[in-house]
């Protein structure tokens, strides 16, 4: 091989190479570092077209059923093998620059839901993770095939950062420890009354809730958003939590046992909500029962506890609290509790201790169990009764969850594009149901994720419900398609991205007709 040749080849592979990694980089920074999501996304962006799609109806922009996806990569890898099989160099590096510029088809290099973050850990990971490829590189170098090195580090990259994340695990700890410690310093130094708030589902809703109860009666700071992690929470503190807050209300989120029990050790609650127990983070997770025990965790520490008893699992909690010695506050919509929030109509009937205290219009969008979860909590905090009372008329849905509102064209607009889980989602489509008038009903929805095995059958659910409700099922991205097709049983359309989606009802749809937009995945998701 000619110098210029040689020059022209290592350029190449250095490109694809760097595709990849940017690709990838953004997959792991919109997962949050967990380096599992290297081989979970690999594996969607990577999977066989399902061949039962083509024949479920589902139409895309022009009435086309979808395309089969990703017939690119598998050609490519088909090509590496043959290549190294009969030791066709030339054709390797081909396929492989080849790969590394365009595959995963539609997996795009700076995103258009997110783009790449280029924070101190992401740097700290990119430098690792060129480390790591530099010196596969420099194997190759070593032998007969001085580019075979190379090769391996453009297909290797998802495993290399995986690994490279998982090395750095102690670095990032220690750095973030004294962001943490500030933060408990500062927590300790004001001294206001914790409340943590965990759930499956709910979590931000009821701390938004309690937060609008009680702002006339107490001096109170919530965490942004969804500020759920031990980074969140000590990015609130520290910059959120002033003299004289009375009280601070935490959302806590989990992937795993131990999580929250960490961030209790640092930002011990006084009071504990729980919302609720279900299957979101199902496939990080593995199982109700692990959800369950890591949700618990937020209980240790607390001496009074807010559960949602209309949930089976979080009802069963209650006497062995009780036997700890903790108060236990019971709150719910539909079962006997000592908070309760009744639906009757279009109206809430706000029961405590049995006696109705208020009745009011209820709040579209805003979920009855997180309401009765978000009054008990105030209570437990000794806010009168009567300010609590008050605070109901300052109840508003949270943004992108369930808000409804007309377009100028006239067409209802069903906003619960924040997330969605099962629960919610059944919540939704009711919502959708309850609309009056003659027109058309459309669901446009990715369908739900992160539901582990159970993921088929929910999506395969959501489908028949859609259709009892009679409505027209429009699908954005691939990856729920075929499960949400076949629960449907009927023609779909199918879009690529969810601003085509958009376009299609902004043309189609007109006054008097309604549309629910249903979950909105990130573009890393195929």
């Amino acid at each position: 091989m000619s110098p210029a040749l040689a020059v022209l080849t290592a350029l190449a592979l250095a490109l694809a190479w760097i595709a990849q990694m940017a690709r990838w980089l953004r997959v792991l920074q919109r997962e949050h570092y967990d380096p599992r999501a290297m081989s979970r996304f690999l594996g969607r962006w990577t999977s066989p077209p399902a061949p039962s799609a083509r024949a479920l109806g589902a139409r895309g922009p022009a009435g086309r059923t979808p395309r089969r996806p990703f017939t690119l990569s598998h050609a490519l890898i088909l090509v590496v093998v043959v290549s190294l099989l009969v030791r066709a160099d030339a054709l390797l590096v081909a396929a492989t620059v080849l790969y590394g510029i365009l595959c995963p088809v539609g997996l795009a290099l700076r995103g258009r839901t997110g783009a790449l973050v280029f924070t101190q850990r992401l740097t700290t990971t990119a430098v690792a993770a060129t480390a790591v490829s530099a010196a596969l590189s420099a194997l190759g170098l070593a032998t007969a095939r001085p580019y075979l090195g190379a090769v391996v580090a453009v297909w290797a990259v998802p495993p290399v950062l995986d690994l490279s994340t998982r090395l750095l695990r102690p670095l990032e700890e220690r750095r973030a420890r004294r962001f943490v410690e500030s933060a408990a310093r500062r927590l300790a130094a004001v001294h206001p009354r914790v409340v943590g708030i965990t759930g499956s589902f709910g979590k931000t809703s009821t701390k938004n809730h309690l937060a609008q109860l009680i702002q006339g009666a107490r001096a109170v700071v919530a965490t942004p958003r969804s500020y759920n992690n031990r980074a969140g929470l000590s990015r609130a503190i520290n910059e959120g939590l002033v003299e004289g807050t009375e009280v601070f209300v935490a959302e806590m989120g989990t992937y795993g046992p131990g999580e929250i029990r960490e961030l209790c050790r640092w930002f011990p609650p006084e009071v504990a909500v729980v919302t609720a127990i279900g299957p979101v983070h199902l496939e990080r997770m593995g199982s109700l029962d692990v959800i369950e025990t890591a949700k618990r965790e937020i209980t240790e520490r607390a001496t009074t506890v807010v559960l949602n008893v209309d949930d089976a699992r979080l009802a069963g909690w209650v006497p062995s609290l009780r036997a700890q010695g903790k108060r236990v506050v019971t709150a719910a919509s539909a079962a006997a509790a000592e908070v309760r929030v009744a639906i009757e109509s279009d109206q809430w009937r706000v029961e405590v201790g049995g006696e109705e205290v208020a009745r009011t219009v209820a709040v579209a969008g805003l979920q009855a169990t997180n309401v009765a979860c978000a009054i008990g909590a105030a209570l437990a905090l000794d806010v009168p009764l009567e300010a609590v009372v008050a605070g109901l008329a300052r109840l508003a849905p949270v943004e992108h969850r369930q808000g409804v509102a007309r377009a100028g064209s006239g067409v209802i607009v069903i906003d619960d594009t924040f997330n969605a889980n099962p629960a919610s989602a059944m919540s939704a489509l009711e919502t959708l149901r309850a609309l009056e008038g003659p027109g058309r009903r459309v669901v446009v929805t990715p369908g739900l994720v992160e539901l582990g095995r159970e993921q088929h059958a929910e999506n395969l659910r959501l489908g028949r419900r859609i259709a009892a409700l009679g409505a027209e099922l429009v699908v954005v991205q691939r990856t729920n398609v075929v499960a949400l097709a076949l629960g449907y049983e009927g023609p779909l359309r199918r879009f690529d991205r969810r601003d085509q989606a958009v376009e299609w009802v902004r043309t189609n749809l007109r006054e008097g007709d309604a549309v629910l937009y249903l979950n909105d995945l990130p573009d890393h998701y195929p």
